[in-house]
């Protein structure tokens, strides 16, 4: 449905003019991007798009800083929305069911490990789990850390990649350094998701 409403819309225009009007604003286009971002990811919107457009728009380190803390605040928003709105009817409906009650605790004594496994794993949808988690009883403030550090090696990785990308068809030669970058981040996020994958089972 969003591909199909994407392309009635005219998004990929739309985007475009976004990324040059964010550009040509100087020091607040990054805190305008950020603040998209965050709506985006409180409207379950994919926010891979915008990820990789803060490497072509900011590059590398502004980019990163922009698309984590966009992501960041938009996940703790749908965690708060989450909490606040929904989590005392569903505690209410489901109080009796065995599993909602493991599962509650566990989250309650474990919500570090939790976050950051479910964080690293593919397995589990980004926008799903910004909603989900305001349902357990893991701490706030445990969700935003864990989020924000385990989010940080997969919005390095896109963005430098863009940012690689987009540098070598500027220059007409490949950045070593940028491209070193990612290669090192892959090969540290490969590791720890399958070290991830191996603590979920457990």
């Amino acid at each position: 449905m969003l591909i199909m409403v994407a392309r009635a819309l005219e998004l990929d225009q739309i985007l475009g003019s976004f990324k040059e009007w964010v550009g040509s604003q100087g020091v607040m286009g990054p805190v305008i991007f950020a603040g998209v971002y965050a709506v985006a990811t409180v409207l379950a919107l994919p926010g891979v798009l915008l990820t990789i457009m803060a490497g072509a728009v900011f590059g590398s380190v502004v980019g990163v800083l922009t698309a984590i803390v966009g992501a960041t605040v938009g996940a703790s928003l749908c965690f708060l929305i989450s909490r606040y709105l929904a989590r005392e009817s569903i505690t209410f409906l489901l109080n009796k069911n065995e599993k909602f009650r493991r599962l509650d605790d566990l989250t309650e004594k474990n919500g570090a490990i939790i976050v950051a496994i479910t964080r690293l794993v593919p397995l589990f949808p980004f926008n799903l789990l910004n909603y989900g988690f305001g349902l357990t009883k893991v701490p706030f403030r445990t969700y935003v850390l864990w989020s924000a550090l385990c989010m940080l090696p997969g919005t390095i990785l896109y963005v430098v990649g863009t940012d690689a990308i987009a540098t070598a068809m500027r220059d007409g030669q490949i950045p070593v350094s940028l491209v070193a970058v990612v290669a090192l981040i892959a090969v540290i996020l490969t590791l720890v998701v399958r070290k991830a994958k191996s603590a979920l089972k457990e």
